[in-house]
């Protein structure tokens, strides 16, 4: 953060473990990702108790590359803005913005001062060591912030399970709450991997020609990540919107919020 940045307060213990708590409810965590404070707020109106933050929204926003830590500060600044929030909130911090783990664990320690309760960290198809040590510089770092662990091999990899599984597996003894693996949508290697971590809590991203949320459930998945969806589903109607009225087709106004309720968002934080 800049030097004269606002800082916010980390979260109450209770909300710490609330949000670890989600993990291991009748029902798997459905997190929807927000890439800014008024998208956060509307999906925390609809009764989404955890909200995510997505590394593509951030960056394509600022019209930055995603995966290329280039958004620390924009994402820090989104935490600043969201952390505080009637939610409980989990930054997408891609690879935590270094391959130093130490600096890791000062931004992850940056994240949880300013409310954040959970960071998913992203392996890249990297080293699995040196991932292991990012996250367990934070854990020590940051004791409260729950750490949701991703492996890329089935997103930018090969999908070659073995790795999947000793990629895993180090993640969790380096302190790992839970472990992401974006991209794998086979049922059958889903309830495989699910079977092999023994409780720890597997996050799968939806997809929406993969299983739907409840054969995700039946198969034992604890949390189900939209990652960048909401954001990409967003430009897409927008685009849409405009090109039909250049077209002479009338405004659609299905789930079009008003001026008014959107300008509340902001006036509502600077009443508080």
């Amino acid at each position: 953060m800049t030097e004269n940045a606002p800082t916010s307060s980390p979260p109450a213990a209770d909300a710490v473990t609330a949000f670890a708590g989600l993990h291991h409810a009748d029902e798997p965590l459905l997190l929807p990702c927000a890439w800014d404070h008024a998208s956060a707020l509307l999906l925390a109106a609809q009764g989404f108790r955890a909200v995510g933050t997505t590394s593509l929204g951030v960056a394509a926003a600022a019209g930055l590359p995603d995966g290329a830590a280039a958004t620390r500060e924009l994402t820090l600044h989104l935490a600043l803005a969201l952390g505080s929030g009637p939610f409980l909130l989990s930054v997408d911090a891609e690879g935590g913005f270094s391959d130093d783990p130490d600096e890791v664990a000062g931004f992850a320690r940056e994240l949880y001062a300013l409310g954040a309760v959970g960071i998913n960290l992203e392996d890249g198809t990297g080293p699995a060591g040196l991932h292991a040590a990012k996250i367990a510089a934070v854990r020590a770092a940051a004791p409260g912030l729950f750490v949701n662990a991703r492996t890329d091999t089935y997103w930018i990899g090969d999908g070659d399970g073995e790795d999947t599984r000793r990629r895993l597996d180090a993640y969790v003894r380096a302190g790992a709450q839970a472990v992401f693996v974006p991209g794998l949508t086979d049922p059958r290697r889903i309830a495989d991997l699910v079977r092999g971590l023994d409780g720890i809590p597997l996050n799968i991203l939806y997809t929406p020609g993969g299983p739907s949320l409840p054969h995700l459930t039946d198969l034992g998945v604890r949390r189900v990540s939209l990652g960048s969806l909401l954001y990409r589903r967003a430009l897409g109607a927008a685009v849409e919107a405009a090109a039909g009225l250049r077209a002479g087709d009338g405004p659609t106004e299905r789930t079009t919020p008003s001026y008014a309720e959107i300008q509340a968002l902001g006036a509502r934080d600077r009443m508080e």
